[in-house]
């Protein structure tokens, strides 16, 4: 894609919006007038050409979050894959005309950005962001930032290294199909169990599951073996520490009460990741997974929020392109 020359970005783009806090079919809105926003030093401003969806949206859209969120209104969007059209005086990565990609908000829950990627353009600080792999589309790019990342941190912060073993709750999911590839590509997991309902255990099979537990059909904390790490994206940690060997950890990725014996974090977003991962996307090892009904077209964006809260998805919700 083209660059932009700075004369010719406008002062108001087309984004999703809301004013009022809810579920997206109630409060979600497509605005023609929303102002661009004025980038800082040490951001950049960024064409959007495709932006993913994340439960971490919908929620703070509920008003989970409204504590530490940034007052309304609120153009939802934390992930983005798009091109430089304008960067700060303390850029140095990046120039007009990169094709980039990454998770907007460094910190997810604290004051997160009020001009999120589900429009036009939108602005985004040069260290949460990455050069897109050429290999990758910008809408397998946007899929990536905030569900690699965190299943990327998630295991480093359980101390995962070659020869442990792990279980995947949730395998199938935005997170838990990076878990997966990461666990046995990456960190050269011994064995990688994940769970799944029955239509999906192939898909984790294929992305280097070891065993793939169907969790309609069996309860895997009464598997025979235990793991040395469970990885919960679903929020089931009081099972889940049922499953882990007796010294292992668990970790989950889910808000809410947590069992005594697991651990929770919630993810920084840096472009140090992607960049760290970027020759194992460029091989192929590490695999983009979106879902078979992405990418919604713009205009679809509510029904893409719609299908994302059935929790039903697999892999990621890809809106592109954009407008």
């Amino acid at each position: 894609m083209a660059a932009a020359s700075t004369d010719s970005i406008p002062s108001v783009n087309k984004a999703w919006v809301y004013s009022e806090y809810g579920k997206a079919a109630d409060v979600l809105k497509l605005d023609p007038n929303v102002p661009v926003p004025e980038i800082k030093e040490d951001q950049v401003l960024i064409k959007v050409v495709a932006a993913a969806l994340n439960p971490v949206d919908y929620k703070r859209m509920f008003g989970y979050f409204k504590a530490t969120d940034s007052s309304l209104p609120t153009v939802p969007g934390y992930d983005v894959a798009g091109v430089v059209v304008k960067v700060g005086s303390q850029v140095t990565k990046f120039k007009v005309g990169d094709e980039v990609y990454g998770d907007l908000n460094e910190k997810a829950l604290e004051n997160p950005t009020r001009f999120g990627s589900l429009a036009e353009y939108t602005a985004a600080a040069e260290r949460v962001l990455a050069l897109k792999p050429q290999n990758l589309s910008f809408v397998e790019a946007a899929s990536l930032p905030l569900a690699i990342e965190t299943a990327y941190e998630g295991l480093e912060r359980t101390e995962f290294s070659a020869g442990k073993s792990i279980l995947v709750l949730g395998g199938a999911g935005g997170v838990g199909t990076h878990v997966v590839q990461l666990a046995k590509h990456v960190f050269g997991a011994s064995k990688v169990a994940a769970t799944a309902s029955t239509r999906k255990l192939e898909l984790l099979r294929s992305l280097g599951a070891d065993l793939a537990v169907d969790y309609t059909k069996e309860k895997y904390e009464e598997l025979p073996e235990k793991f040395d790490v469970v990885y919960d994206t679903v929020g089931e940690s009081d099972r889940a520490v049922k499953a882990v060997k007796e010294g292992g950890k668990v970790v989950t990725i889910v808000p809410g009460p947590v069992a005594a014996a697991a651990f929770i974090f919630i993810l920084t977003s840096t472009g140090t990741i992607l960049e760290k991962l970027k020759p194992y996307l460029e091989s192929g090892k590490v695999k983009p997974v979106l879902d078979p009904t992405s990418p919604y077209p713009f205009s679809k964006t509510v029904e893409a929020f719609a299908y994302l809260e059935t929790s039903r998805a697999t892999g990621k919700v890809v809106v592109h392109p954009i407008p």
